[in-house]
């Protein structure tokens, strides 16, 4: 006999992967369209957003922080400096080691990207308020594995 606690769970949580995956498609549908004007994807715009965030971090940083191997970096952040986004100098204390820092193109192509994400989540936020945002926040740092990341 099915438990009838059970089957409602599993209800629940299937809505929740399901209202998981419209969230995402709609937080990441404006950038895609952007990129796409462009020929780059979702990738382009991940490998942006952490240079960004962290200008002149070596490869490897990045890397890590992104979670993917050298040779899944190694195409699309080839195409980023080709085209001028992103920038690699040697490191100063360690010249075999390369840092990454985005162009000013790059930096106006990375800002404009995330400003409709941030946009996005700031009229969300004021929409539902302090307590629904430390909550949201919460469950994503959870799901990311890292407890207390990003905090603001």
């Amino acid at each position: 006999m099915l438990d009838q606690n059970s089957s409602s769970r599993e209800a629940s949580l299937h809505a929740a992967i399901e209202v998981f995956f419209y969230a995402y498609r709609a937080f990441t549908a404006q950038p895609d369209a952007i990129l796409a004007e462009r020929g780059l994807a979702r990738v382009h715009h991940r490998i942006l957003y952490f240079v960004a965030r962290r200008p002149g971090q070596r490869v490897n940083e990045l890397l890590s922080t992104l979670g993917v191997s050298k040779q899944a970096l190694h195409a699309p952040l080839k195409q980023l400096v080709e085209l001028g986004l992103v920038v690699v100098a040697a490191d100063a204390s360690d010249g075999r080691a390369r840092c990454l820092s985005l162009s000013a193109e790059g930096a106006a192509l990375e800002a404009r990207l995330s400003q409709t994400q941030r946009e996005l989540l700031a009229s969300i936020f004021a929409g539902q308020g302090e307590a629904a945002e430390l909550a949201w926040r919460q469950v994503m740092q959870e799901l990311a594995g890292k407890p207390g990341a990003g905090q603001a």
